[in-house]
This record gives C-alpha cells, sequence and structure tokens, in this order.
C-alpha cells in the first residue's frame, strides 16, 4: 500500500476564527482526516469528539486521542451520527461543529484506494472500506442508472455518452481504464486544462460514499448538538456541496425569500435555528500557492440560536 501524502488543512485560520474556541470548550471535528483541524482545535484548549469512517483515519485518530491526554476522543463512524454517539458519551451539547466535506488529501493520493486516476490503481473508491465499490457498480449498473449518477453527481452534460462507452468496456476494473474509457468517448484534446475524467470521478465518488446525504445528515445532527451561541463551520469543494450548505444555512436562518404579493407564502414560518450566515470565505492566493487543492474551496459558517432543531416533520412541511 502506498503511503498517504501530508494532509493540509484548508482554511485553517479562518476555520480556527469562525468557531472562536475558548479553552474548556468541546467541539466536534467530523471529519477528522489526518487530524489537521483537531490539532489546531486542541492548541486552542478544547476538548475535542473527532469522526471519521475511514478506518485508515482510524490509527491517526487513536494515536492523537493517546497523546491528547484525555482532550480527544476519536470516533468510528459517520459525522451524521455525531448526536447520537455523543449522547452514548453523556455529552449531549457541544460549542461547535466543523466539516471538511469530501475526499481528503491522502485519499486521493494512496492509488489502492481508486479515488484517482493519476495513479493506476483498483477502481474502489469507498471511505469506510465496505459496501458497494465503484468497480461493483459500474460492472453491474444498468446504462441508464450510470448516466443519472454522472449527469446528477458530476453535472456532466455528455453522461449518456460515457455511460453507453463504460457498458461497452466491462468489465472495468482499474482506474486507468476508466479514465481511458471516458476520454475516448468524450474526445481526450491532450493539453486541455481540466481532464475529462475528473466529473465522472467525482460522481461515483460521490454516490458510492452517498456523500450528499451525508452532509444532509450531518449538517441537521450538527443543528441537534449545538448549543445556543455554538458555532458550525463548513468547508466545501463543489458546488454540489456548498450548495447544499448554502441553502441549509439559509433555511435556517430564516433568510429564505418568505413571499410576496406575486409569490405568496407556501410553508408556514419556523423559528430560525441559526443567525444570519457570516459571508462566505475563500482561500487567499497565499494558501492556493502553498496548497493547490485549495483552490475550489469555500467556508460558510453560522451561529446556533436558542431555538429548537427543526423536526423532521417540519421539514417535510
Amino acid at each position: 500500500m502506498t503511503q498517504p501524502s501530508p494532509h493540509i488543512p484548508v482554511l485553517l485560520d479562518e476555520v480556527i476564527h469562525a468557531l472562536a474556541i475558548t479553552p474548556g470548550s468541546d467541539v466536534v471535528d467530523g471529519t477528522f482526516g489526518a487530524g489537521g483541524y483537531s490539532r489546531a482545535i486542541l492548541a486552542a484548549g478544547a476538548r475535542v469528539h473527532a469522526f471519521d469512517r475511514d478506518p485508515y483515519a482510524a490509527a491517526a485518530g487513536a494515536d492523537l486521542a493517546e497523546r491528547s491526554g484525555g482532550a480527544l476522543r476519536f470516533h468510528s463512524a459517520c459525522f451524521s451520527e455525531m448526536d447520537k454517539r455523543l449522547a452514548e458519551c453523556g455529552v449531549q451539547q457541544v460549542d461547535a461543529v466543523v466539516l471538511d466535506i469530501g475526499v481528503s488529501s491522502m485519499q486521493i493520493d494512496q492509488a489502492d484506494r481508486g479515488f484517482s486516476f493519476q495513479k493506476d490503481g483498483p477502481l474502489d473508491m469507498r471511505m469506510s472500506q465496505s459496501g458497494e465499490s465503484a468497480a461493483d457498480f459500474v460492472n453491474s449498473a444498468d446504462e441508464a442508472e450510470i448516466a443519472n449518477v454522472i449527469y446528477l453527481y458530476g453535472e456532466e452534460p455528455k453522461s449518456r455518452r460515457i455511460a453507453r462507452a463504460i457498458v461497452a468496456a466491462r468489465p472495468i476494473n482499474t482506474t486507468t481504464k476508466l479514465a481511458d474509457v471516458v476520454r475516448k468517448a468524450l474526445g481526450h484534446r491532450m493539453g486541455a486544462p481540466k481532464d475529462p475524467a475528473t466529473r465522472t470521478f467525482q460522481a461515483l465518488r460521490i454516490h458510492i460514499n452517498r456523500e450528499l446525504d451525508e452532509l444532509t445528515a450531518g449538517l441537521e445532527a450538527a443543528e441537534r448538538i449545538l448549543k445556543p451561541g455554538g458555532r458550525l463551520a463548513v468547508v466545501s469543494f463543489h458546488s454540489l456541496e456548498d450548495r447544499i450548505v448554502k441553502q441549509f444555512l439559509r433555511d435556517r436562518s430564516g433568510s429564505t425569500a418568505t413571499g410576496s404579493r406575486h409569490m405568496p407564502i407556501v410553508k408556514a414560518a419556523r423559528a430560525a435555528t441559526f443567525e444570519k450566515p457570516a459571508k462566505a470565505v475563500r482561500p487567499s492566493a497565499r494558501e492556493i500557492e502553498a496548497n493547490p487543492r485549495a483552490r475550489s474551496s469555500t467556508l460558510r459558517s453560522a451561529i446556533r440560536t436558542d431555538a429548537p432543531a427543526w423536526s423532521s416533520k417540519e421539514m417535510a412541511a
């Protein structure tokens, strides 16, 4: 197995500022990864509950937990389970929650994880290393389902052409073969600024890991566990993720349009569970130069009010 590359946490200073950490506070790092945010939070004097479903992150989490003197507890679980897992530990509310959405540098750089076509490896893409792999999906799903996934999660306008090519080329079991199939289907031009396989790989990864569903559930879990005045900070890396975070904070802060004489109110007003979100933050030119993977990142943050979390019944109303 290839060794993971060092992971540079994105927008670290901005995230720590948004969380407004004070000594002795309780913070959830919902996406532990290599522990970049957790280390900075510990350095600020807080206690950390770190979550990650990737078993490769568990070793780093266990090591940091041991060295933290009890200040960090690592949970091998999805961040959408944060409120349930913490309740089992006797923790009902926390002061802050941070989520760094998407795939980590470590996952991308490990060829045997199958997240990237930069190096040849098995077509896996599973963050939890369990369940259906990307190879399982592309080799068993019908053409229409593959096309729908690539269109929905990759925002790829030529998804049907790609799906047709994938079905014709089956079996596909490596990242290199899948990338070559997509490039051939789309007529790849050498030297083009963006590899045409990028959107397809993104789409399959999101589908296999149910990333957007997990993000929605994670935001709702954070809403339930944050105490009044608690801080939520979310770093996303593409439009699908950012759209979900932006809409969630708009809805929960009451910033969504409430109707007019031309467009009557459809939903009943509910108490805002977050204050008006802070302005979105993007990385500086200096950070992008030092860490090119930060280029597409966006930080959104907001402060929890004392209103009760929306129930599933309210959300369906």
